[in-house]
């Protein structure tokens, strides 16, 4: 039988400009792996919104999986910029299979 540990899967929707400053705080917070993939449009409290290359605020989705001390640290790190730069950080357990990578 497969076994299987809960980790917190994050995800983080972000300006595509500061996607370095994300990945490096899922760095320092010594979470092992991230990926970033593109969004295209969407809608929160202040309307709709889409992808605006030309004026550099399109949208990425930061995902990545960690232990909860390692997302706890993360979440710590990234709180201070989530309403100054309009952040979304959710987190949520999710079941994985080999949790010794995560």
């Amino acid at each position: 039988m497969i076994e299987t540990v809960t980790r917190k899967r994050i995800e983080i929707l972000t300006d595509t400009a500061l996607v370095k400053r994300v990945t490096d705080a899922i760095d320092r917070a010594e979470i092992t792996g991230w990926t970033v993939t593109p969004v295209l449009s969407g809608k929160g409290r202040e309307g709709r919104w889409r992808e605006e290359r030309v004026m550099g605020t399109d949208k990425v989705l930061v995902l990545t999986i960690a232990a909860e001390d390692k997302a706890m640290r993360l979440a710590e790190e990234i709180a201070p910029i989530l309403t100054s730069h309009g952040l979304l950080f959710s987190m949520w357990d999710v079941q994985v299979i080999r949790g010794e990578r995560f």
